[in-house]
């Protein structure tokens, strides 16, 4: 019975992904999902996507069909490599002018009690699993490398001074960010994230 239910809920994002498909509907992944999915959205985990394997990618979908990718506090828990392995499967996977929304913890965030709740073995929830700790001048050339065009969306800089862009919620609600984390206050940011809009161009060369 536990490996039936097993098979059942691990086939379900991939008939969500083809209903889509078959109906001419957006498709737009969640990645790593660990709450309410919004309206539209498509959940998956590692049991249902890996997306550091090539193989868990061409069995969800075919290259070239997901409209929009999601992901909040995901890619901090992969390797280097697999990081990298990771943006060249959601770019490949991606349609031509698909976007790729990307959060995690932000290294530049000026307050120490933040930096050591999210650092490598941080104190904080999940930290125990981080395995790096990036900044707008380490994620944005990740993506840019893949062949992503990249937009900005809210980071600290190098010398501590916070960045924001307006955005919808329609690339994806980043939670952990200054907009919407109960812990901020109009006056002081105490959890936000590093938070990038990944571009597929509309026609590449790559």
């Amino acid at each position: 019975m536990r490996k039936l239910l097993k098979r059942i809920l691990f086939m379900l994002p991939h008939q969500r992904a083809r209903k889509a498909l078959r109906s001419g509907a957006p498709l737009r992944v969640m990645l790593g999902a660990g709450r309410k999915v919004p309206e539209g959205w498509i959940s998956t985990n590692i049991w249902d996507l890996d997306i550091t394997k090539a193989a868990s990618w061409d069995a969800f979908c075919r290259a070239g069909q997901i409209d929009s990718l999601f992901c909040e506090h995901v890619l901090e828990h992969l390797t280097p490599a697999e990081t990298r392995e990771a943006l060249r499967l959601a770019f490949d996977h991606l349609g031509p002018g698909g976007r790729f929304r990307v959060a995690v913890p932000d290294g530049y965030h000026p307050d120490k009690g933040y930096i050591d709740a999210v650092k490598v073995n941080g104190s904080g929830p999940g930290a125990a699993d981080h395995k790096v700790l990036y900044t707008i001048d380490s994620l944005r050339p990740l993506l840019e490398g893949v062949g992503f065009a990249t937009e900005s969306l809210e980071f600290f800089d190098s010398a501590g001074v916070f960045h924001e862009k307006p955005w919808s919620d329609e690339g994806g609600r980043v939670m952990r960010s200054r907009r919407y984390d109960p812990r901020n206050t109009p006056t002081e940011i105490n959890y936000s994230s590093l938070i990038i809009d990944a571009l597929k161009p509309s026609t590449s060369i790559r």
